[in-house]
């Protein structure tokens, strides 16, 4: 194998070129990224960034001079167009092809748009933050479509630059899909009590940077509107490559998803230990850690990818941290307490703890992240309140 090619400029991407030089692959190395800058942090975007405490030179993930001792071929600034597989060749939007024995595609996603909008922001770049930064900075009223992470972080951020903020979203509770109901509201109430609006269980008809219309029949006048309504693997150029591309690109336990072909990050949809279903895993350690697998695993190491599914969110001055699932169980308070604003949660499914959380308790959460796959119920704090 003399010749790797690395298509998604990300903190994944970047992570598998690191570990195959780590690794000592020193053959032919090109990281292909469709945005013209070196490999950034994107999870700063929307809090450092779009708060004004970070310029986006901050967000390097190496620092300029490095790439040159990586020794790669570095193509930032150029968009994979299209894969031929039998030849293993990599199409690029200026014409070129690349050529590789071996391919790891670490694409990422892509903002999925909201239907009937004109003139919303997105946020998903460096130029998208810093864009939405300038007119949040000049807005009176702020509405946010999805109330998600981005979303409650992005309305978070518009109270801090002085304006309002309304989050809609048609699910009854914010961050519901993640943690569920009970936890969900307890988001709502905090947003609440630091000025941000919830309207829940409306969708949106039509958006523009004036007037939101929902489907009750109201309508939110608007200085800046932004959509956060979740993300598409970032795919198209891979159709009638022959990999399989539903829900992102599929893969097995190794992060194989053909011969020589490796998938990492937001784009890679993993078989789930749990149930066998394919599933994305949309964080920033997972990036990390899935584009150190996939690229040991290329130099032959084959071990199974296990995800640690660790995760954060910062909504103003509230940090939720997060490790394991959350679906189908109970979330029992073990640490601190609610009323104090600063606890830790368990989740329990099957008779084990799944998941970890922490809200403004990151001591607390280190220490209870060891109680993954113990047994339910086992060291409970004298409130034990159950949140779902």
């Amino acid at each position: 194998m003399r010749a790797v090619v690395v298509v998604g400029a990300g903190a994944a991407g970047l992570t598998a070129v690191e570990t195959l030089r780590e690794h000592g692959f020193d053959g032919r190395l090109t990281l292909i990224g469709a945005e013209p800058h070196a490999p950034y942090d994107r999870p700063p975007l929307s809090k450092q960034v779009l708060l004004g405490s970070w310029e986006p030179d901050r967000l390097a993930l190496r620092p300029p001079g490095s790439y040159t001792e990586l020794g790669l071929d570095t193509r930032f600034g150029r968009q994979a167009t299209g894969l031929d597989l039998p030849g293993r060749r990599v199409r690029l939007d200026d014409g070129t092809t690349v050529t590789f024995d071996a391919l790891v595609i670490a694409t990422g996603v892509r903002p999925r748009r909201l239907p009937g909008a004109e003139g919303v922001c997105y946020l998903r770049t460096v130029e998208d933050a810093v864009l939405l930064r300038e007119r949040l900075r000049s807005a009176r009223r702020t509405v946010v479509v999805g109330a998600g992470f981005l979303g409650v972080e992005i309305a978070a951020a518009a109270r801090s630059l002085g304006s309002t903020a309304t989050v809609v979203d048609p699910l009854p509770s914010p961050m519901i899909r993640q943690f569920g109901p009970a936890l969900g509201e307890l988001v709502r109430a905090a947003g609440e009590e630091r000025g941000v609006e919830f309207r829940m269980g409306v969708g949106v008809t039509t958006a523009d940077a004036g007037l939101v219309r929902l489907d009750d029949g109201t309508t939110l006048a608007a200085d800046v509107v932004v959509a956060a309504v979740g993300a598409e693997p970032a795919t198209e150029w891979l159709a009638g490559s022959g990999l399989d591309l539903r829900g992102g690109v599929r893969c097995d336990a190794f992060c194989r998803a053909a011969d020589g072909v490796y998938v990492a990050g937001d784009v890679a949809a993993n078989p789930d230990p749990a149930t066998g279903a394919h599933r994305r895993f949309e964080h920033r350690m997972n990036a990390t850690e899935q584009g150190r697998r996939a690229a040991l695993n290329l130099l032959g190491h084959d071990e199974p990818f296990a995800p640690s599914h660790f995760f954060w969110t910062d909504a103003g001055d509230i940090r939720i941290q997060a490790a394991g699932t959350f679906a189908d169980g109970e979330l029992t308070v073990v640490d601190g307490s609610v009323a104090d604003g600063k606890f830790v949660a368990a989740h329990a499914a099957g008779g084990r703890v799944t998941g970890v959380l922490g809200w403004n308790n990151p001591r607390g959460f280190t220490r209870a992240r060891g109680r993954l796959g113990a047994p339910a119920g086992e060291g409970k704090s004298t409130e034990g309140k159950v949140l779902t």
